[in-house]
């Protein structure tokens, strides 16, 4: 048993199953002095994914009782109830979740797994939300070999997690996620804060210990970030790492995170090669980690206080997700997990996906942060040609930044971060907060840079600040779809997902949707070719550039005059001069 002494918490949470196969918990809140007139209300949203996801379609069955009175329970709106009853008599309300998301931002429940965010399953009680919270889970009848994981203080827990937890108020509370089932489990330390890692569904071949032992270098180097030798402010950290076929992702909390990967990505027993995959997954687990000081502490002012109800607006996720995009792999070189030329091969991945956007010409990432709500989540075929990623185009923002800041030589983008967390003490942060340190630290003014850079369209300095790191940047000939102004999906044939602008497919007619069948070469007409994948395009267009392009629009058959372009190229970043890159991929000054 692990045993502390608590104050007494204002409400009580039991969390246990209800149903296994029909996907289903049952809650039961208990609040000891209610209001008359108590209202309660689920979140429509959950922070770090800015989406209205109206958490409260899947909660059924709600009930209220005093004693053995039953109450009625009124809805107010979507999301809201309101529970007539005596005061500072406990109230006691009943309820079932659907758990049947297995992303890492609603809840999952089934014979093999139970995962879920507070913030699907534990109603806020209105004028308690700032008092203590415990959170009671139950083991499932049946099922011996589960435990459970979370970021929450253990008040009493049996040796599988099960038994009762506190939260100092509702936001921490929800900001602890909850995993169970019959997880795999690991420890280690990073400069002395003990860190668990738990992964569901990996498969026989997993290796836990390379796992653990990488992890444990990219927390220690994010710990040494931001402080150096002392503590960070978490006393203890939680990954929660689900394996599946196919699938990737990652939501960030206070001291924990929620991960979900192919299982094909994960370390193996015996190989020590690190692959495409495992490297993506590395990526992820620093991206989330460095995001326990930059978005969890650190944050935008407005979202000081978080409004659960509806979209809580900032403009600064450029900050606060493309700093950490930026920050999260370079970290993985430091930590010594990548070499200078896989880094910078990460990094060119990132260069190509912004200059592949036409959007980017249209939307600044400021713009891009304010409209995550009703753009970056509801992503379709003409996303990239109006929009522009915060995470991809706010990371070369940093990129920009840190080497202005380096090649000028007063300070680097370390020490802004670093300095951020302390004028901001760790909490609310705004713009112009950034724009003071910058100013402080680099001794001059950089508001034209974040005009520009942040609010403004033009093309960022990229290929002359890589080039006075000691970077050189080639122009290569690109793929096919690059090439054309294309994103496909093969699998057997050609699907057209997105047609960019301004390229030679937009040009030729080609529509999202369409089934890019064959090829006829123009000077030798009835000269036709089937088509399976984009790459056999050179094979059968060979050197001409005009080509009749077969395909399937609606069932209907379409011949579309297509004309290769030239002067189509891709970056290519090589190291020209190691000395001169050192101080920059190895975080010193």
């Amino acid at each position: 048993m692990s045993k502390t002494i608590p104050t007494a918490p204002a409400l009580h949470y039991l969390v246990e199953v209800a149903d296994l196969h029909a996907h289903l918990f049952r809650v039961t809140l208990t609040v000891p002095q209610p209001a008359a007139l108590q209202r309660l209300s689920l979140p429509v949203w959950i922070p770090g994914s800015y989406l209205v996801r109206e958490f409260a379609k899947n909660l059924q069955r709600l009930q209220a009782r005093q004693g053995t009175r039953s109450l009625d329970v009124a809805q107010l709106d979507k999301c809201s109830w309101e529970v007539a009853c005596q005061p500072a008599k406990p109230l006691v309300l009943r309820y079932e979740v659907y758990a049947n998301d297995a992303s890492v931002r609603t809840a999952w429940l089934d014979a093999t797994r139970g995962f879920f965010n507070g913030t699907s399953l534990c109603l806020r009680v209105d004028g308690h939300a700032h008092a203590p919270h415990a959170l009671e889970l139950r083991a499932p009848r049946g099922m011996p070999d589960w435990s459970a994981a979370t970021g929450l203080a253990a008040v009493e827990v049996d040796a599988r997690g099960f038994g009762r937890y506190l939260a100092a108020d509702y936001d921490e509370l929800v900001d602890c996620p909850v995993e169970m089932g019959a997880f795999w489990s690991g420890d280690f330390k990073a400069c002395g804060v003990p860190h668990r890692f738990v992964v569901a569904g990996a498969a026989p071949s997993f290796d836990g210990t390379r796992l653990l032992a990488d992890a444990q270098k990219i927390c220690e180097t994010s710990i040494r970030f931001w402080h150096g030798g002392k503590k960070p402010p978490h006393k203890h950290y939680v990954f929660m790492l689900n394996a599946v076929d196919d699938n990737y992702g990652g939501l960030e909390h206070r001291n924990s995170t929620a991960l979900i990967c192919g299982r094909r990505d994960l370390p193996r027993r015996g190989e020590a090669r690190t692959g495409e995959g495992y490297t993506t997954l590395l990526g992820l687990i620093s991206h989330e980690y460095f995001h326990t000081w930059n978005v969890k502490r650190l944050r935008p002012a407005e979202f000081s206080r978080y409004d659960y109800t509806q979209e809580n607006y900032t403009a600064l996720l450029w900050f606060f997700e493309g700093f950490t995009s930026y920050y999260d792999d370079l970290l993985l070189r430091r930590a010594g997990l990548l070499d200078d030329a896989a880094y910078l091969k990460l990094l060119n991945k990132t260069l190509n996906q912004v200059l592949q956007t036409p959007g980017r010409a249209l939307q600044s990432v400021a713009q891009a942060s304010f409209d995550a709500w009703v753009k970056y989540y509801r992503q379709d075929e003409n996303t990239p040609n109006a929009t522009v990623s915060y995470y991809t185009k706010g990371a070369l923002v940093a990129l920009c930044l840190d080497l202005t800041l380096r090649q000028e030589g007063r300070t680097t983008l370390d020490d802004v971060m670093r300095a951020l967390w302390a004028r901001c003490k760790a909490g609310p942060m705004t713009e112009g907060d950034v724009a003071s340190v910058l100013a402080e630290l680099g001794g001059r003014d950089f508001g034209a840079e974040l005009k520009d850079w942040v609010h403004g369209t033009g093309e960022l300095p990229l290929k002359a600040l890589l080039t006075g790191q000691g970077v050189t940047v080639l122009e290569d000939t690109p793929q096919p779809a690059q090439r054309l102004g294309l994103r496909v999906a093969e699998n057997g044939g050609i699907q057209i997902k997105v047609v960019l602008r301004g390229g030679a497919a937009e040009r030729a007619g080609f529509a999202a949707g369409d089934e890019w069948l064959g090829v006829e070469n123009v000077p030798r007409k009835g000269d036709g070719w089937r088509l399976h994948k984009l790459d056999d395009l050179a094979l059968y267009a060979g050197p001409q550039r005009k080509l009749t392009a077969l395909v399937s629009r609606d069932k209907r058959l379409l011949r579309l005059p297509l004309e290769m372009p030239e002067g189509v190229t891709t970056w290519r970043l090589a190291l020209r001069d190691a000395r001169i890159a050192a101080p920059w991929l190895a975080g010193a000054a």
